[in-house]
Parts: structure tokens; sequence; C-alpha cells
């Protein structure tokens, strides 16, 4: 821009089916972060002046505490309200064994399955992600089943009320119409069947994120504060924070973000700053 000499994003509020926003021209939702290539460009996104700095707040796990309050899984509600690392906790209820004995591979494992039952992934599809035999992935997704019952019940009742209504909702009532739920296709029928699963999670994330914005943004306002929020990446936001002010803007963000809406499960962000995003991640 010729009068800020700065990068700015558009934001597009109807162009995903989940009911995220979209970044283009530029797209700064979809820089890595974690790869050798994303730090360095992380890195270049820096606060606008030696008095400001970056603070970025983002949502833990937020598509696994829906999946928990929704489902109303006893066991994976009392994992997040102990705080506790909730793949090795998935691990160490599949493979039977103390939360300190699992293995890394076996955390890695349940990290998969956890997300991808949300997916709604077959025995295929997980085999293919963890690189193990379609066997034992069939097993580990029945294991799952096996373990969190209500995530079971979950997934079928959804299914069945999409097959219904032909659509699915959001905590917040936002509809996903599934026009292909019921098609003759399996394979069309399938995707809208992962849509079916996955929608009511994404898409309450997403409402808890802009609603988010909206109260956050507020605050600041109402408090007279200088900061502001210049990014949203999916479950993120990213501020340009005046430095003497960094300390009250955590406290408003996590105040904000963590207090949208009361679940089953706390809802927890993590909070952190730096001169450039990726300090600031």
């Amino acid at each position: 821009n010729k009068e800020t000499s700065r990068i700015h994003t558009s934001y597009n509020q109807a162009v995903t089916a989940t009911g995220r926003l979209s970044s283009t021209n530029p797209n700064l939702q979809n820089i890595p972060v974690r790869d050798a290539l994303g730090k360095p460009i992380r890195a270049a996104f820096v606060a606008s002046d030696a008095e400001h700095t970056l603070v970025a707040a983002d949502y833990s796990q937020i598509e696994l505490r829906l999946m928990a309050h929704l489902s109303g899984d006893e066991a994976l509600i009392e994992a997040f309200k102990q705080g506790e690392d909730i793949h090795a906790a998935t691990a160490a209820r599949l493979y039977n064994k103390g939360v300190a004995e699992v293995s890394s591979d076996e955390r890695r494992s349940a990290k998969t399955a956890n997300f991808g039952i949300m997916y709604g992934i077959s025995s295929f599809g997980l085999s293919q992600r963890l690189k193990i035999g379609r066997g034992e992935a069939k097993k580990i997704i029945e294991d799952y089943f096996a373990n969190f019952p209500a995530i079971s019940s979950y997934i079928e009742d959804t299914l069945t009320a999409a097959r219904e209504n032909g659509y699915v909702e959001t905590i917040f009532g936002r509809k996903r119409y599934l026009p292909d739920i019921n098609s003759r296709n399996a394979t069309v029928r399938a995707l809208a069947e992962r849509n079916a699963i996955n929608a009511p999670i994404q898409g309450t994330s997403a409402d808890i994120i802009k609603l988010a914005m909206i109260k956050t943004d507020k605050r600041i306002r109402q408090e007279g504060l200088q900061s502001r929020m210049i990014l949203q990446i999916h479950d993120e936001l990213v501020f340009d924070a005046v430095v003497t002010e960094v300390d009250t803007l955590k406290n408003i963000v996590t105040e904000e973000m963590e207090n949208v809406i009361k679940l089953s499960v706390p809802l927890t962000i993590e909070c952190n700053h730096g001169k450039n995003w990726l300090e600031a991640h």
C-alpha cells in the first residue's frame, strides 16, 4: 500500500463452506510456521516500529475441545479438564498403558487418529498418513471408538440428522447444507458424510474466533489502548501492540478469547509476543 508502505490482505466473509474467513491478495493464512522455509518468512513480518511488538494469541486444540463438548465423551472431557496432554492421554487409552509409558510413535498415532476421526478418516486414509498396514489402521479406529464410545454415537447421530434434514448446524445455529448426503454415488456421498461430521466442529470454531475478534476489538477500544488487531489466521489472532500495553493487551485477549462461550471443557489460548511473527508464535 503506497500510503502505509505495508502489505494488507483482504478477508472474505462468504467464501469458505465452513464459515472461516479466507485471506487473499496475498493469502496470509497460508504461510507455514514449522518447516525450514516458513520460519524465515514468518520472521519477515515485523511490528510497525520500535515502540511496537507483535502479540499472537492462538486457541489450543479448539476443534478437539469442540469434539469433546459436542459428543459429551466423558473420558475426553475429563482429560481436557485435568489439563492433560490430550494426544498422550488418547494413546494411553488406545494402548492400555499409563500416560508416562506412551512412546512418541504411539502419541503420534493417537494425534493423527484424534484429528482424523473429526474428518471422517477411513482405515485406508489413516494407513496412508501413518504409513502402516490397513489392518493395523482399522484396529486403531476400532479401538478409538471402543475407548471413546460417545464420539462414535455423535458421528452416527450427526449423519442420521444430516440425511434427514439435508444440513448440519454449528452450536450457534449456522447451517451447512449437504445436497449430496443421500447421493447414490458412493464417492460423492462419502465426501458429504465427512463434511457432515466435521462442519459442526470446524464451523463452530469459525463462529467462536469471529465472536472473539469482535469482543476483543471492542475491549481494546473501550479501554483506550492504541494496540490493534492486524491478522486472523484460523484459530490465531495477531496484534500490533504498543510495547507498554503488552501485559494489559494479553490480559484482555485471554479474557475475551477464553470466555466467548461456556463449554463442558475449558477454552484455552497460548499468547506470546516478539518483534516478529516467528518470535511471537
